[in-house]
């Protein structure tokens, strides 16, 4: 073999580190190059040999020179022996996504090396087109950014003291967001265990979402408690629509029943208590709250753009699942009673018949806006004008 480059590793044993310094000198080398070696220590070709052998590379050695000639094989440059490339579409590029991501990859960093014999992991939702959506690493981005502490984003000093009537009605309608945001917490985190750790954006995505529902729950709860009160009427209706949500195996017709739909009414009933509530911590709640539900409607909306390109006829399905829920809680009394009544009091600001009069028709307004909106997300969608009326005016009662 003709030496390309020459290293002394001297006295230094395998048991030391000697592979180290052999590895360093192999690793700029083309594959097929030879590096000599000299060496000091008695035995040294030994660890060498049985080194060389596990790393595919070809050894020569002079016991009378004590000079080894190691000629690089080419499992060395950015592969282990028996390896599997990890996560890769196109080889060539840098974090490219696979359709379909291979159980053996595992939990390995997408684009690393995974070595043969690994476990087979899995996970259910391992393709692309189930789970993806475009803007999905920007949006991780803006969601981080967007991170906001409950200490520090809301006046709790503020905390005004209401007539009892109000005040009860702020709690009623903070204990039926509370079991909401439960239900928006327990779906993305689901399926966070099942989703391949390949998507990796569309995993942080699901993570954050999980945090803003849990910071929900406890601005609520902390809402809630601000004058000594505890946590109001919960219904069989309520729970029962949220556990539709809940039991929708599907990640495509669960994002859409959740996000696009649910969240997206959600949306509209934030910004009415934004705009009706009466003291300021509750305003800044819901302000806070509904740019974080914003976000992920825009997810729901970007999944299913993207795969709705690819699978246009998932839109059957989509209109199915809203029919089968529709039906599924027909017999159920939908919204709480306490929690519409609570927004016409919210609405109106006092016990007067004017005022609540007043309040009856701002809170219809917020049904309207709610239908509106879901009619125009489904417009966005792709269904034609008729069908996404009928399907906004069949989504569950309970708005989310």
């Amino acid at each position: 073999m003709q030496a390309t480059t020459a290293i002394d590793i001297e006295g230094l044993g395998f048991d030391a580190g000697a592979h180290v310094l052999i590895k360093q000198a192999l690793r700029p080398l083309p594959d097929g190059a030879t590096l000599e070696i000299r060496g000091g220590q008695a035995g040294w070709n030994a660890p060498l040999a049985a080194w060389c052998r596990a790393q595919g590379h070809t050894l020569r050695f002079d016991a009378a020179q004590d000079t080894a000639w190691v000629q690089k094989g080419q499992v060395f440059s950015g592969r282990w022996l028996g390896a599997d490339i990890c996560g890769h579409a196109d080889p060539q590029a840098p974090d490219a996504l696979a359709d379909k991501a291979k159980p053996a990859w595992g939990l390995a960093a997408r684009g690393a090396t995974v070595e043969a014999g690994a476990p087979a992991w899995s996970f259910r939702l391992n393709t692309k087109a189930e789970v993806w959506a475009n803007n999905a690493a920007q949006m991780y981005a803006q969601a981080v950014a967007a991170q906001w502490d409950p200490d520090k984003a809301i006046d709790w000093d503020q905390a005004t003291v209401l007539p009892e009537a109000i005040e009860t009605a702020v709690v009623q309608v903070m204990t039926y967001m509370v079991e909401n945001e439960n239900a928006a917490l327990i779906v993305p985190a689901r399926f966070l265990g099942q989703l391949h750790p390949h998507f990796r954006e569309i995993q942080a995505l699901l993570a954050i979402q999980v945090a803003d529902e849990a910071r929900h729950i406890e601005v609520f709860t902390r809402r809630i408690r601000l004058h000594g009160h505890e946590p109001a009427l919960s219904t069989v209706g309520g729970q029962a629509s949220l556990k539709t949500l809940v039991d929708e195996p599907d990640f495509s017709l669960a994002s859409f029943l959740l996000s696009v739909l649910g969240e997206g009414t959600f949306v509209n009933l934030l910004n009415f208590l934004h705009e009706s509530a009466p003291d300021p911590v509750t305003r800044q709640i819901a302000r806070l709250a509904a740019i974080d539900e914003s976000r992920h409607v825009a997810f729901g909306m970007a999944h299913l753009a993207h795969r709705i390109s690819l699978e246009p006829e998932l839109r059957t399905r989509l209109a199915l699942a809203v029919e089968t829920r529709f039906d599924t809680l027909s017999g159920t009394s939908g919204l709480n009673e306490e929690v519409f009544d609570s927004l016409i009091l919210l609405a109106a600001g006092e016990v007067t018949p004017a005022a609540i009069a007043r309040g009856y028709v701002r809170v219809q307004g917020l049904m309207k806006s709610m239908a509106d909106g879901r009619r125009a997300r489904l417009l966005r969608l792709g269904f034609p004008e008729r069908e996404a009326a009928r399907l906004s005016a069949l989504h569950t009662r309970n708005f989310m």
